[in-house]
C-alpha cells in the first residue's frame, strides 16, 4: 500500500536532518528542464506567474538561479523533513527510526510541481512551483500537462512494488489533478477529515492537512498494509465514521480538536 501527500510552501534548510541516509531524485533531468524554462523569467514574471509579492518572487528567482546537482546534505535535505506546513506538523518525520525512513521509502511518495515525486529521503534544494502553475512547457500550457503521464505510470509502479494494490490518496485535489485517476491500475482510497463545529461535521482546512500527516505517520509506524487497517486510524481524536463512508471514500470525524 503507498500513500501520497502534497509538499508545502514552506521550507526548513536552517534545521539539520536527523538522519544521515539519503537518496536522489528520480526526475532530476525533467527538474532541470522545469528550472531552465524558469530562469527565463524576471522577478516580476515570476510574481505575476505565481500570485506572490515581490519579496517572495525575488527569492525564488534567487532560488532558480541558484539550482544546480549534484545534491549532497551540504547543498540539500531530506524532503520530509525540508517541507514544513501543517501536513508535516502531522508527519513529524523527523522522529522515524531508520526502520520508520525504511518502510516509509517504499510507502510514502509526495508529490511536487518541481520534482515530481519525491520519496521521503530524496534530497531537494529550495524552491516554490506549485503544482496549479500555469506555467508553458515543451509538454504543454502547465505543469499537470508536464507531469501527468510520468507520475501516473510511476504511482502505478510503486504501488505495485509496495506489495498492495492500494493508493491512499493523502494530498490536495491541486496535486492530485495532476494523476490521471482513471489510468490507474491502482484502486485509490481517499480519506477525509472532517471536524464537528456548530452541530455539523464539516472540513477545516488546517485540521484536515495536519490529519493527513498524522495517518501517514500512523500507516508507516503501523507499518499498515492493508486498506481495512486504514478504519483503525484513531489519532488525535479522530474516529471512523462508517455512516459518513461511502465505498472508497472513508470518512473519520472527532468531536473536539485534541
Amino acid at each position: 500500500m503507498l500513500s501520497i501527500i502534497s509538499p508545502a510552501k514552506t521550507l526548513d534548510f536552517e534545521t539539520p536532518a536527523t538522519t544521515e541516509t539519503f537518496t536522489q531524485p528520480d526526475y532530476l533531468d525533467s527538474s532541470q528542464q522545469l528550472i531552465e524554462i524558469l530562469r527565463d523569467y524576471s522577478p516580476a514574471q515570476i510574481a505575476e506567474l505565481m500570485g506572490v509579492s515581490d519579496r517572495i518572487a525575488g527569492l525564488n528567482a534567487a532560488r532558480f538561479a541558484e539550482w544546480q546537482p549534484p545534491f549532497t546534505p551540504d547543498n540539500a535535505k531530506q524532503a520530509a523533513q525540508a517541507f514544513q506546513g501543517d501536513v508535516y506538523v502531522g508527519l513529524e518525520a523527523d522522529t522515524f527510526d531508520e526502520d520508520d525512513n525504511a518502510f516509509a521509502q517504499q510507502h510514502l511518495r509526495i508529490l511536487s510541481g518541481l520534482y515530481g515525486l519525491l520519496r521521503p529521503l530524496d534530497l531537494i534544494q529550495p524552491y516554490r512551483l506549485e503544482m496549479g502553475t500555469r506555467l508553458r512547457n515543451p509538454a504543454g500550457k502547465d505543469l499537470y500537462a508536464f507531469w501527468q503521464d510520468t507520475l501516473t505510470a510511476e504511482l502505478d509502479e510503486s504501488v505495485a512494488a509496495s506489495g498492495s494494490p492500494i493508493l491512499v490518496n493523502l494530498a490536495s485535489n491541486e496535486y492530485f489533478k495532476a494523476i490521471a485517476a482513471r489510468k490507474l491500475k491502482a484502486d485509490v482510497v481517499t480519506p477525509v477529515f472532517r471536524d464537528l463545529k456548530n452541530g455539523q461535521y464539516k472540513i477545516i482546512s488546517f485540521y484536515a492537512k495536519k490529519a493527513r500527516g498524522l495517518m501517514a505517520a500512523w500507516m508507516i509506524r503501523q507499518r499498515l498494509d492493508d486498506r481495512e487497517g486504514l478504519k483503525d486510524f484513531n489519532v488525535a481524536g479522530y474516529r471512523f465514521n462508517t455512516a459518513q463512508s461511502e465505498g472508497n471514500t472513508l470518512v473519520f470525524t472527532r468531536d473536539t480538536p485534541a
